[in-house]
């Protein structure tokens, strides 16, 4: 390979001259911690992409130019769709290997082959999951000789980009592996790609957590309780995705211009369950007896009978835990914004779409924007796309081609589900009989360790998660079950059925939606999008805009999937799925606009099938929804710059709630109204430098926690917090401090409860219409009074945020700022989060201060059981203008390159942290004209021209 003999472009020289002393810096600073010797400005600079001249690869047909901007988003130009896959390939591999492997060895369970034995855990619970074996069938079953021929070029280009490269080369990760272990990348394969799908798919797989959450509450709160704490979805006041339509009962299809059909009234329906065609019913899974199992007694008290189960559902929830630290917190702020606007409304005169993911802050990002052109568009070379996509992945995941434009947000429809399964040795019991669990073997490889093997067992519904810890093996004497359940001997297994666990072909949609001309080949396209279920947003340059709900959505026999069901009764098992040409969308709605941001999908009395219990509530899409409409009725049309600004609104919906209840509390003391002053006149909007932010999200915080953090079972709250609470089972008075016991919370910060999203909106909503009740009453402490009415507490939460800003920004309530609290943190998912302190250093950037907060629009989300770090982010922002696509804006929130110090590392984080955007160059001229960089990669034996 020839050494890069092109100068690098003027416009560089002096920010690489600044970062150059920051590395020498850098360098003093490790051999001040005895590593220098091992470390130079050459180690870090060595795995730096080749970004000019050329390079010979093996495979090629023809050259292929890889054009880069000045913040080195590729675009690459070939001859033939090989040729682009194979060129992709190199190039991601190029600027994110180190990713792409570590995902990966996350995806098929292989972490601690990198990593060594604290990795084990995580291994068997995703071995047992068994991501790599469904990807491997995919693959050999499901995908399309043309996928395949895609996927295995990509493979190809990863290759020729790691063939001869030391660990040095290839990242400085790699460089510091070696010291503790002789790792070496393997080659890449197609499996490799499509097996990260499933990484997707988990970290959108609906209402899971949900479903544990709930069975969890029955130790300390009563039904009703319960369902104070999951109120049903605001329809009434925040508007469903598709607003119009119905299943035509003569053709069986959803047809936008059709009547609604409620539930029950689906082809073969008879209004009793959620089977197929047969209506969804309210499918209350077991009222109070956290199984799915029939109502009835229960043995012993509520407290005795879910400490069993309970014990193994948050064993169960950790487990998740620790998924969620590789690919982002579950949680309701999972989700995106999308939105598109009919010419018929905009200043360009053609549709508008937005759209931004929110998913965990991760470094580099989970994005890589890139462009992916045929010199010729034609049959042997069929793609002109540009977007986003995801390391390890060809194709474009978001963006758009010549014709179409789309985007997606997370439809969270629920495609999981927990069946308790009455295990007796190697069988399991279903409608009376014993079955013989499937069984495998696998053996974990662990560096500088022994090898471990584990067995993954599985029902007819699917793995046996609660095989993967020593806690999980039993549930407990008592789990809350049905008089009708059977005998609990040493207690139920629990299994996890998940539409991502059967082969699809999504990898097929993908391609098909690159090169999709219209809306019909749209949908197409959409139709086999199978996991995970997304809400596609879309326009084209003839003026249409649209919306389809894809995805394989179950349809349950029995039941809502909103707890964990009773494996051994045959009625609660998926009667198929519902038809792709039942799901609803549409196209050119009257309204002249569309907005997705994890809303409802549709109303559900007028849809025959359950789709989810557990939507967001709509505060972000109702939001966007107004701002929409307020442009409109006032006769303006809306630009790229207005699609831009609504992504940084920063309104925040529970503050307009509460604010003037809190205005209303007389308080007496000095110190906590100097705080209180800090609501008057406050417009509701979080921006970095306001102190009533601060002040306000402060008082939710502490008014969630004395409301209903402080009465949720150990499970729910934050880890190593610790209350004296009364036993579940006392009858003692909430004031009574002698009978009080110390309970430490056991939940992951991130994913802890309440965490504050809108669901909690809604909760709070409907307890301020009454003063006097039980949730206001929070029991008296040895430094507080007890509180009996709203008013109370609210002056409580208040007087506790006062001290506790205090605590964190000083006396002086007139310099506080929620940018201060409201910090993000950009952490090297690997190393940066659990290597030593000077590879974090290396590795991690920031904090920077943010505005935004938890399900505004600019959702900077932050966990209210937790504190005020933000976990959850806008991971791209783009704004397309559609049909004049070179007037396009898009930002990552990183950048393009996984190397710590590359030019590249985070060099759009401050610009979108400022809520800018870039210009987004698409046609030739336009590239040509932002290209800084031309790297031409030529067939083996051949020179570049």
């Amino acid at each position: 390979m020839p050494a890069n003999t092109t100068a690098s472009s003027p416009k560089k020289k002096k920010g690489r001259r600044a970062r150059l002393l920051v590395l020498v810096l850098v360098l003093a600073l490790v051999a001040g911690v005895g590593y220098g010797a091992y470390w130079s400005i050459s180690t870090v600079r060595a795995s730096f992409p080749q970004t000019t001249g050329s390079i010979e690869l093996e495979g090629l047909g023809g050259r292929v130019e890889v054009k880069r901007d000045d913040y080195g988003i590729p675009q690459i130009y070939a001859d033939s769709d090989e040729d682009l896959f194979r060129a992709q390939g190199f190039v991601q591999a190029q600027d994110r290997f180190w990713e792409m492997d570590v995902r990966r060895h996350m995806t098929s369970g292989r972490l601690s082959e990198m990593f060594g034995s604290g990795q084990v855990e995580t291994d068997a619970f995703l071995r047992t999951l068994g991501w790599r074996q469904v990807a491997q069938q995919e693959y050999d079953t499901k995908l399309s000789p043309e996928t395949k021929k895609y996927l295995q070029a990509y493979a190809d280009g990863v290759n020729a980009y790691l063939e001869g490269r030391s660990a040095e080369e290839l990242s400085v990760e790699y460089a510091a592996l070696a010291f503790t272990n002789d790792y070496k990348p393997e080659p890449w394969t197609p499996v490799d790609s499509v097996a990260w799908l499933k990484a997707m798919a988990w970290d959108l797989r609906g209402n899971m957590q949900d479903e544990i959450d709930r069975s969890l509450l029955t130790s300390r709160l009563s039904e009703q309780q319960i369902r104070d704490l999951y109120p049903s979805y605001p329809y009434d006041r925040n508007k469903p995705i598709v607003q119009d339509g119905g299943i035509d009962p003569a053709t069986g299809e959803f047809d936008p211009a059709a009547e609604p059909t409620g539930p029950g009234e689906g082809d073969g329906g008879d209004g009793t369950g959620n089977g197929s065609g047969s209506g969804t019913g309210t499918g209350t899974q077991g009222t109070g007896d956290g199984t799915g199992a029939s109502s009835g007694d229960t043995s012993g008290s509520p407290a005795g009978a879910a400490a069993g189960l309970n014990s193994q559902l948050g064993a169960l929830a950790d487990t998740l835990d620790a998924i969620p630290a590789l690919l982002g917190p579950s949680g309701s702020g999972i989700g995106s914004n999308s939105w598109v606007v009919s010419g018929d409304y905009t200043t360009t005169g053609k549709p508008l779409l937005a759209n931004d993911p929110h998913l965990s802050p991760q470094l580099p990002s989970l994005w890589y924007q890139m462009g992916l052109h045929c010199r010729e568009v034609s049959d042997a070379c069929s793609f002109d796309v540009a977007g986003y996509t995801f390391s390890g992945m060809p194709g474009v995941i978001i963006g758009h081609n010549q014709d179409i434009a789309w985007g997606f947000t997370n439809l969270g429809a629920d495609v999981t589900d927990l069946y308790l399964e009455k295990l007796n040795g190697d069988s399991y019991l279903v409608g009376g009989q014993e079955k013989k669990l499937t069984t495998r073997k696998e053996v974990i490889k662990v560096a500088g360790g022994t090898d471990k093997t584990i067995t993954v067992r599985s029902t007819g519904h699917g793995p046996l998660v609660s095989d993967r810890s020593d806690e999980l093996g039993k549930v407990g004497e008592r789990a809350p079950v049905s008089n009708a359940a059977p005998d609990r001997g040493s207690g139920y297994g629990v299994a996890l059925q998940w539409t991502a666990l059967q082969p699809g072909k999504t990898m097929d949609a993908v391609f098909r939606l690159n090169r999709a001309k219209d809306f019909t080949s749209f949908r197409a396209a959409a139709k086999d999008f199978e996991v995970p279920s997304q809400n596609l947003i879309y326009a084209d340059t003839k003026g249409h805009i649209g919306y389809q709900a894809p995805g394989r959505i179950p349809l349950r026999a029995e039941g809502d999937g909103s707890v964990p069901a009773p494996g051994w009764d045959p009625k609660y098992t998926w009667d198929g799925y519902i038809d792709f040409e039942e799901l609803p969308y549409e196209f050119d709605p009257k309204r002249g606009y569309i907005v997705t941001a994890n809303q409802a999908v549709v109303d559900a009395d007028k849809y025959p099938y359950l789709i989810t219990e557990d939507y967001g509530y709509g505060a972000r899409s109702q939001r966007i929804n107004d701002l929409i409409e307020s442009k409109i009725r006032g006769g303006g049309k809306i630009s790229t710059e207005d699609m831009r600004t609504m992504q940084m609104d920063n309104s925040s919906e529970i503050a307009k709630l509460l604010t003037p209840y809190l205005l209303k509390i007389d308080i007496s003391d000095s110190y906590v109204r100097e705080a209180q002053k800090l609501l008057e006149g406050w417009d509701y909007t979080q921006e970095p430098d306001s102190g009533a932010a601060a002040y306000f999200n402060a008082v939710w915080r502490n008014v969630l926690k004395l409301a209903v953090g402080n009465k949720l079972p150990k499970e729910l709250r934050v880890e190593g917090e610790c209350l004296s609470v009364l036993p579940a089972d006392s009858t003692a008075p909430d004031d009574d401090l002698t009978e009080r016991v110390r309970e430490c919370g056991q939940r992951d910060a991130d994913s802890a409860q309440p965490d504050g999203g809108d669901r909690w909106y809604e909760v709070v909503r409907r307890l301020l219409k009454d003063a006097d009740n039980e949730w206001w009453r929070s029991p008296a402490t040895r430094t507080d009074e007890a509180t009996d009415t709203r008013d109370g507490l609210l002056a409580r939460a208040m007087e506790d945020a006062r001290w506790e800003l205090t605590a964190e920004m000083g006396k002086d309530a007139s310099s506080w700022s929620w940018g201060r609290l409201h910090q993000l943190t950009l952490k090297n998912q690997t190393l940066g989060t659990e290597g030593p302190g000077f590879l974090q250093y290396i590795l991690n950037r920031g904090p920077w201060n943010l505005g935004g907060g938890e399900a505004a629009v600019n959702a900077t989300g932050w966990n209210a059981a937790s504190g005020y770090d933000v976990v959850w982010v806008p991971s791209m922002r783009m704004v397309l203008n559609v049909g004049e696509w070179d007037k396009s804006r898009w930002i990552n929130l990183t950048g393009s390159s996984g190397h710590a110090y590359s030019a590249h590392y985070t060099d759009q984080t401050d610009k979108w942290a400022n809520g800018e955007l870039l210009d987004w160059a698409y046609g030739p001229e336009a590239v040509q004209a932002a290209t800084v960089d031309t790297l031409t990669l030529v067939p083996r034996g051949q020179s570049a021209p």
